[in-house]
């Protein structure tokens, strides 16, 4: 082997800086490289031998910075005494002895002061809790908003206890299974809903009990113990979560705010009465908005057993996302899981329809094998009325909202939201649109008899809504109106004739509240 110094300089204090190196005739590797690790041995053991010759036993090599979760730290200081190294400011070194061991006297601090971190107040809660419900012998769902941090960038976690009532059954654990179903929209705090299903059953023997969930922020951090859900004696009714259930239809609507119409609400509600039949029940949600006048329109329905509704004007606490409508629709889930075949998600301004001569009933028999099916959406406008005759002014005023608007959006290409409607018993959560956490198939076809009419915003303006007019147009001809187009759609208006029967027939007769 020849080694050959290249472009090096002949004088100065630089003439033995070598920047290239070139190897020639030598070609067996493997000899080339145990060579070098002899070379590198060697090189070690000189040094050693050095610094025992100026340190004798108390040498400050880090012998064992050859192990991997040790830093090379020493330094070979010959003109430094001991206590100058063990105080040499930037680098925290250790005195070894011949061993390699760490001696047990204190080790010496490199940080000026401690600094402590001090929290006052609370920046979000580790758990509001809703409600419980119990969906079978052994399985539960809690419904809460949890800091939003904690769950989607933290490891936040929850147990479940099931604990007998007179402390003589034994004591059942298991993990909770937490589902953030708002798909990211939270703001402070996100929906959480847990569910705790133990191996066998919990309180099916009728003796009632307690549900205990522990929620954690991490790891390190110690459980919160929350009362679930108190158990009596004999409360437990296994009967409950099987068919028939008391109503074929549930309404669960979303938190109801703003300025809200009590003639529009009015409207509505007569309405889906009729659509829905006898053998339905309508749940709202007071996010604080209720008025005197729209409380007015509801208490005849509610004196009817036809309506329930929820003060959740607490809510506005809890810094949620739109005055947390999927803790809302998650509680109403869960809290009404057993009470009827389907369940329906809309809002207070959207119309479910079926064709001229088919009931929702005969409908909804085709999705029998379906737990769920999303609805498609008609688009109306809130503003566009046909013009009428002079002479028929005050009759006109009279009609109701969805009798007067009759121009729906025509406009392609865009993706309406859609609606839907579920079989509650056989979800685990859901969400404003549809749900992702059922079992069983989910439908989204076009071709289904049910469609909704959205009068979007009408809801919320009081007063006359007609406030742009236009004559009865040719057959199929597209009206332009905001710079949007628009057909005659007049299938809505013949059901308001039986909507303001029935509301008659049940509630008797109620005054025009604009």
């Amino acid at each position: 082997m020849s080694i050959k110094i290249v472009n090096s300089k002949p004088a100065g204090r630089e003439r033995h800086l070598v920047t290239g190196w070139r190897f020639t005739g030598y070609t067996d590797l493997t000899k080339l490289k145990a060579l070098l690790s002899i070379s590198a041995l060697a090189c070690f053991l000189l040094l050693l031998l050095v610094q025992l010759l100026y340190f004798g036993k108390d040498c400050l090599i880090g012998i064992r910075s050859m192990q991997p979760h040790l830093s090379l730290t020493a330094k070979i200081i010959p003109f430094l005494g001991h206590n100058d190294i063990i105080s040499y400011p930037p680098v925290a070194i250790q005195k070894l002895d011949m061993d390699g061991d760490i001696p047990t006297s204190p080790r010496p601090s490199i940080y000026a002061t401690q600094r402590h971190l001090q929290p006052y107040g609370v920046a979000a809660y580790t758990f509001v809790h809703m409600g419980t419900y119990r969906g079978g012998s052994n399985t539960f769902a809690t419904v809460g908003l949890a800091s939003k941090p904690l769950h989607v960038f933290g490891n936040a976690s929850f147990d479940c206890e099931w604990i007998p009532e007179g402390g003589q059954q034994q004591v059942k654990k298991a993990k909770g299974w937490k589902i953030l179903p708002d798909w990211g929209y939270g703001r402070v705090y996100t929906v959480v809903v847990v569910n705790c299903t133990f191996a066998d059953n919990a309180g099916s023997d009728s003796l009632g009990g307690e549900l205990i969930l522990h929620a954690t922020q991490g790891e390190d951090q110690p459980p919160e113990r929350i009362v679930a859900l108190t158990e009596k004696a004999g409360e437990y009714n296994a009967s409950s979560f099987d068919p028939p259930f008391k109503y074929n239809y549930l309404y669960c609507g979303s938190s109801l705010y703003g300025n809200i119409s009590p003639q529009r609400l009015r409207e509505w509600l007569a309405y889906h009465a009729t659509t829905f039949g006898s053998s339905s029940h309508f749940i709202f949600y007071d996010a604080g908005v209720i008025a005197f006048d729209v409380q007015i329109v509801l208490e005849p329905w509610v004196k009817a057993g036809r309506v329930t509704i929820h003060d959740v004007r607490e809510q506005a606490r809890f810094d949620g996302y739109y005055y947390n409508q999927f803790l809302v629709v998650n509680d109403c889930l869960h809290r009404y899981r057993f009470a009827a075949d389907w369940t329906f998600f809309f809002d207070v301004d959207e119309y479910i329809h079926t064709p001229p001569g088919i009931s929702l009933h005969s409908a909804m028999e085709e999705l029998e094998n379906y737990t769920q099916f999303t609805i498609v959406q008609m688009p109306m406008s809130n503003k566009l009325c046909l013009a009428t005759n002079p002479s028929r002014t005050n009759s006109y005023s009279k009609k109701w909202g969805f009798e007067k608007l009759v121009f729906r959006n025509v406009q392609k290409g865009v993706r309406w939201d859609r609606k839907y409607a579920i079989r509650a018993r056989y979800a685990f959560a859901t969400g404003v649109h549809m749900s992702e956490n059922v079992v069983g198939e989910t439908t989204h076809s076009k071709g289904s008899q049910i469609t909704y009419y959205h009068f979007h915003d009408t809801i919320s303006f009081r007063g006359e809504v007609c406030r742009a007019f236009v004559n009865r147009p040719k057959r199929k001809r597209t009206i332009w109106y905001e710079n949007l187009p628009y057909k005659h759609d007049s299938e809505m208006v013949p059901l308001a004739g039986a909507a303001k029967e029935y509301e008659l027939q049940e509630i008797g007769s109620q005054p025009a509240i604009l």
